[in-house]
């Protein structure tokens, strides 16, 4: 009986554990982001990404916040894109008419992939949509963005694609 109850309190802890964001996360500012060309996403990516700043971000067609982000990373893009920014949208939806329907409507810039299988969120632990890494010339995550929050969200990635591309 003390063995059960012993189990119960560590399944309740690790639950618990598992619901603060970021404890568990496999990747964390400072680390290296994963090769993208490993999760067997839909879609091209970018010849290369070496000595370029890349803003990885996740979402799905049905999150609101992912649709407000959209003009801001065109914008992004727009402006930081000639001085070396580069966006991968990674695209969370288990149909692909759903992403598809979404980007009639919501024009992206940048580009597009399909994480179908899940494979590269699983890994990064994706929790919020959208979520997105910035990651720097050398690969290795330098900050991370849970949510979508309009312009005080749209501030921050500027400072940070500015501090990175110099």
């Amino acid at each position: 009986m003390k063995i059960t109850k012993i189990v119960k309190v560590f399944s309740a802890l690790a639950l618990a554990l598992a619901l603060v964001p970021g404890v568990f996360a496999a990747v964390k500012v400072g680390e290296a982001f994963p090769d993208l060309t490993g999760f067997k996403l839909e879609g091209s990516l970018p010849a290369e990404l070496k000595g370029k700043v890349v803003i990885v971000d996740f979402w799905a067609s049905w999150c609101g916040p992912c649709q407000e982000s959209f003009p801001v990373m065109n914008a992004l893009q727009k402006k930081y894109g000639p001085q070396g920014l580069v966006i991968i949208a990674v695209n969370m939806d288990e149909n692909v008419s759903d992403k598809d329907d979404f980007l009639k409507e919501h024009k992206a810039d940048f580009t597009v992939v399909r994480d179908a299988k899940q494979l590269l969120a699983e890994k990064v632990e994706v929790a919020t949509m959208p979520s997105s890494f910035v990651i720097d010339k050398e690969g290795k995550v330098r900050f991370a963005h849970k949510g979508f929050h309009g312009a005080e969200t749209q501030k921050a990635y500027e400072q940070q694609i500015e501090s990175l591309l110099k």
